[in-house]
């Protein structure tokens, strides 16, 4: 990839809608966003591709959504109170910045040569107060991750659903970091979501489920998001870096401008999480298998996702530059965003060929046909080759076009995207090809 497509990106999604800076009007923050009109599309798209494939389509995944503030003693338990720091260093020289010890070739400053502090350990945790009074009991803490609400609820949901090992609890949410040294778009933010699922097992099964979980989430870059797959890789974790749960972990990386960064990670958590939580809470987690007639308490496996990593990746991928037909003649360039069908922000744009107004009346009603059935957008705003150009830059599949012929013989021109062929089709089928089409990936 081009070390300049990362800038283009950045720029397609202020011009188009997709991203914006949080709270811009007054100067933004830094490392946090928020998602416009196509990027909220696109993100519930991306969202509920994987739920559907995680939990919809399965019936050993159930889905759970908890709550962001939980009990501090959670946090205890987890180990994250003790173990989720970072290393700090300050600038003592004119620019006075902070930097992660662990991402510097050098003890003095990147930015203005001057000499950094000794290392100290830096707390990732956002913290805040439940009720008026800020007071340490009253101090609990924002999720960094989306895991411990899933093995806190362990028991509930294994009482209320029924579920036999091997089964799995999956989520997604909101979780936050406060990064010390954010970057890269949204690709490492102090607010981004997390799709998580924590698939338990009996103790002795985890190298078996380890392998059908890093073949069965790469499968789904691949073929749900379209992913190409030289793009991808896996990335095995060596032993000292291993975090304090895991038993073995694997990254599915993706080749970024800025080089191959971890996507998703699949860890093996063995029994620690449960284990932890049943040692400070002193509620029964174990696990009764009756055929077998023995109680455990189950390992885990995790598959977990970013939101965000997995929205910049589908972003970076789909990207194209071509040349098209100029309203001048001859050719000019053309920004495509080649979005799988099923996670494009907009299905079909309705056009009228220009702002006449029995062209508007009829596109209008095309549109509000087509909206039971499709994301629909109608646009009658400048030419139609400049609304051509915005909808291939926003990645929808098809525009349908409805012109002064369209009023003679009741049919209207369905535009493809990547190609830009033209087919007519009579309205009266337009629903029909159109399913057709989509039904085609």
């Amino acid at each position: 990839m081009s070390e300049d497509l990362m800038d283009k990106i950045v720029s397609l999604c202020k011009r188009r809608g997709f991203i914006f800076q949080s709270s811009e009007i007054y100067g933004g923050i830094n490392a946090l966003y928020d998602y416009g009109p196509m990027g909220v599309e696109l993100k519930n798209n991306i969202k509920a591709t994987w739920w559907k494939h995680m939990v919809q389509m399965r019936d050993d995944i159930v889905g759970i959504d908890c709550s962001i503030i939980m009990h501090p003693r959670t946090w205890q338990a987890s180990g994250h109170l003790e173990s989720f720091t970072d290393p700090l260093v300050d600038c003592l020289g004119e620019c006075k910045q902070r930097w992660r010890a662990d991402q510097l070739d050098t003890m003095q400053c990147p930015a203005c040569g001057g000499p950094l502090s000794e290392v100290r350990q830096f707390n990732l945790m956002f913290k805040t107060y439940v009720g008026p009074v800020e007071e340490k009991s009253a101090e609990v803490y924002l999720r960094p991750e989306t895991a411990q609400g899933i093995f806190v609820n362990f028991k509930n949901v294994l009482n209320t659903s029924r579920m036999r090992i091997p089964f799995g609890i999956a989520q997604i949410g909101k979780a936050f970091r406060n990064e010390i040294s954010p970057g890269n778009f949204i690709f490492r933010s102090r607010e981004f979501e997390q799709m998580e699922c924590e698939y338990f097992i009996k103790p002795g099964t985890e190298d078996q489920w380890f392998e059908y979980w890093l073949e069965h989430r790469m499968a789904w870059y691949v073929k749900a998001l379209g992913i190409k797959p030289e793009h991808l890789r896996f990335r095995e974790h060596t032993q000292d870096e291993l975090a304090h749960y895991a038993k073995r972990a694997c990254d599915i990386e993706y080749l970024f401008p800025f080089g191959w960064q971890e996507l998703e990670g699949i860890a093996s958590r063995s029994d620690y999480d449960l284990r932890r939580h049943q040692d400070f809470s002193g509620e029964d987690l174990t696990y009764y298998d009756d055929i077998a007639r023995e109680r455990f308490i189950p390992y885990v496996i995790e598959p977990s996702a970013g939101v965000d990593r997995t929205f910049l990746c589908v972003l970076l991928d789909s990207y194209s530059e071509d040349m098209a037909p100029s309203a001048k003649g001859g050719e000019e360039p053309r920004v495509v965003l080649k979005l799988p069908k099923n996670l494009a922000p907009v299905q079909v744009a309705v056009l009228p060929l220009s702002k006449r107004e029995e062209l508007c009346r009829g596109a209008s009603m095309i549109a509000s046909m087509l909206r039971k059935h499709f994301r629909v957008e109608y646009d009658e705003t400048q030419s139609i080759g400049r609304r051509y150009r915005r909808q291939d830059e926003i990645g929808t599949p098809y525009a349908v076009t409805f012109d002064f012929q369209s009023i003679e013989d009741n049919c209207v021109t369905i535009r493809e995207r990547d190609t830009m062929s033209q087919i007519r089709v009579p309205i009266s089928q337009l629903v029909q090809k159109l399913t057709e089409l989509f039904d085609e990936e």
